[in-house]
């Protein structure tokens, strides 16, 4: 059994090692690789796909599914990590709470965290219920019936998701009116592969395993000024020795059909909402427990603040903290799981646009590359994946400027200089 190896780093490929599983190796598991490599820490990417973008730079790398609780049980006995790294939604969450109960590792920032975090449903109910804090109305649904009621009661306009969050959610739908409710019903009853035959389809559950629906929340739409993302540190404050919470400044961000577009820092607030969000952001973080960064998902409508959702982790609205912030989010992370001191330290206004393949291709080219780095102040990460998708986010220009208005119009332009095409040998 390893101990919480807090505050001391081995050296990686020996057996002095600090080793980190990452659960998922995505775009932000390669960032957040990308900061423990740098603290000389030993990296393990896991994932269901070979060569995704953090097995690319891990030291090792395994290919299997983390949301099957055999192959991460048998990951995690055969690798004997110090930290376990969940870095998306839909994870083997028994596991982690029995390696968390038995003290075989850290689970990161906790196990209450990870299998909250995949449950709109488990994570509205704590928020709620518990906290008190409020959210705008919204009811859940398990079955066509209760799909229906939720609008005899919320009326509209409602966004309607699942209530499982992960790689296999369709995206959110708008439902304006009732004319909109079937085809709301047959796009999201089968979110997770279920059979949508007709408006009669299948009874979603909250478990959102593969082959079966899923539950839907359905959300009555508010009137809002702006959705903000507030990054929340939860670490070790080395002046008493105890956890406490540092806030990075907020991140305003736009998404559509479900998938982030864009994000600029820091979001300009009014004094008392900033403090409503911030507390919101500290009573959320805190109920999940443990180190590590908490992406907390808000809306604010003038001084008031509503809670959205939660990421216990780093999220892809805070991919605007590589340009903005002296430590970016995944630094932050890495330095809180580590036990290590952390500055939130805004550097400069910033934004960040996502670069959406306009094709379907195994392997794709980029060019224009020379033409968006003459943006002044912006730049563009590439994230290596293979497989492209109509829509998927292949890469991300970044951009800093004296405001964030002037930021988010550099990074559009730099964007818009990236072509993407199938690669032709």
């Amino acid at each position: 059994m390893k101990a919480d190896q807090t505050a001391r780093i081995g050296t990686p490929l020996t057996p002095s090692a600090t080793t980190i599983v990452l659960l998922g190796s995505g775009e932000l598991s390669k960032e957040l690789a990308i900061s423990f490599h740098r603290l000389g820490v030993e990296v393990h990417a896991a994932d269901r796909s070979a060569d995704a973008p953090a097995q690319q730079i891990a030291h090792v790398s395994h290919v299997l599914d983390v949301a099957d609780p055999q192959a991460v049980t048998s990951l995690i006995v055969r690798i004997q990590p110090d930290y376990i790294i969940p870095e998306i939604e839909t994870i083997a969450a028994e596991v982690l709470e029995a390696v968390e109960s038995h003290q075989i590792a850290t689970v990161v920032p906790s196990a209450k965290a990870a299998a909250l975090s995949n449950s709109r449903e488990r994570m509205r109910r704590l928020v709620v219920e518990e906290l008190g804090i409020p959210t705008p109305n919204y009811a859940f649904a398990h079955n066509r019936a209760e799909f229906d009621a939720a609008f005899e009661k919320l009326g509209f306009p409602c966004i309607a998701k699942s209530a499982h969050q992960g790689p296999d959610a369709k995206a959110n739908i708008n439902i304006n009116s009732a004319a909109d409710i079937d085809a709301a019903w047959t796009h999201l009853a089968g979110s997770a592969g279920g059979d949508v035959s007709g408006t009669d389809a299948g009874t979603p559950t909250e478990t959102g395993a593969p082959g079966t629906p899923t539950a839907l929340v359905i959300e009555r739409i508010v009137d809002f000024d702006m959705e903000i993302s507030l990054p929340v540190v939860r670490a070790i404050d080395h002046q008493t020795g105890k956890l406490a919470n540092w806030f990075c400044e907020p991140i305003a961000y736009t998404y559509g059909n479900g998938d982030y577009l864009e994000s600029w820092q820091p979001a300009q607030l009014s004094t008392a909402a900033l403090d409503n969000a911030r507390s919101v952001a500290a009573r959320v973080s805190n109920a999940l427990g443990g180190r590590g960064v908490f992406n907390v998902k808000l809306f604010v409508d003038g001084d008031t603040v509503y809670f959205s959702e939660v990421h216990a982790r780093p999220h892809d609205t805070g991919l605007v903290t590589v340009a903005t912030q002296r430590c970016n989010q995944f630094d932050l992370h890495a330095r809180a799981i580590l036990g290590l001191p952390v500055d939130v330290t805004l550097i400069s206004p910033g934004a960040a646009v996502a670069l959406n393949s306009p094709v379907d291709a195994y392997a794709v080219s980029y060019n224009g590359l020379e033409k968006a780095f003459s943006v002044p102040e912006s730049t563009v990460e590439l994230f290596g994946k293979h497989n492209a998708r109509i829509g998927r986010r292949m890469g991300i220009a970044l951009a800093t400027a004296e405001d964030a208005a002037t930021a988010l119009e550099r990074a559009h332009m730099a964007a818009s200089a990236v072509e993407i095409s199938v690669h032709e040998s």
